[in-house]
């Protein structure tokens, strides 16, 4: 059995239109989510390296996380191009060559890759949004990264903002 983290990175800020897609920042509900989602993760979730794209509001978040879960903040995690997608193939390649080893991955990245991945993953429509800062836990009937079997995943966890905080 291996075990998937998946978020989608905190709300964005779309008020700097010169800056490029990858540069865009978080807004004000973005910055205040990341930590408390950090804070709500910190009681689900083992402290582990997480794998996050390269955009600026992925790496935002990470941040945000990280002020919310200290535990979180002490590990270096691994930033990655490739994970900067918008398609869940993307990400199914990305998972096929991870160390058959490793046990569990934790992603920050974006959608529509990572709803569609819950989805390819799960084998049904569970999923409509993954909502900025979401997170979702998977487990996969596998001894291998490489043989990630569709339609066969089980949601473990879902911790949404809206359903976790009152606004």
């Amino acid at each position: 059995m291996k075990t998937l983290h998946l978020m989608r990175h905190a709300k964005s800020a779309w008020a700097q239109s010169e800056l490029g897609d990858r540069e865009r920042g978080l807004n004000k509900r973005g910055r205040r989510d990341a930590p408390r989602m950090g804070a709500v993760l910190s009681a689900h979730v083992q402290p582990q390296v997480v794998h996050v794209s390269s955009a600026r509001r992925a790496q935002l978040t990470l941040e945000g996380l990280c002020k919310g879960w200290p535990a979180l903040g002490e590990l270096t995690h691994v930033c990655d191009d490739f994970l900067y997608t918008f398609q869940a193939s993307d990400l199914l390649d990305w998972l096929s060559q991870r160390p058959r080893k490793a046990q569990t991955f934790f992603l920050i990245g974006h959608n529509p890759a990572l709803t569609d991945l819950v989805n390819a993953l799960v084998g049904d429509h569970c999923l409509s949004n993954l909502p900025t800062a979401g997170y979702v836990e998977l487990t996969l009937p596998t001894k291998s990264w490489r043989a990630v079997p569709l339609g066969a995943a089980i949601v473990k966890k879902r911790l949404f903002p809206k359903n976790v905080f009152a606004s």
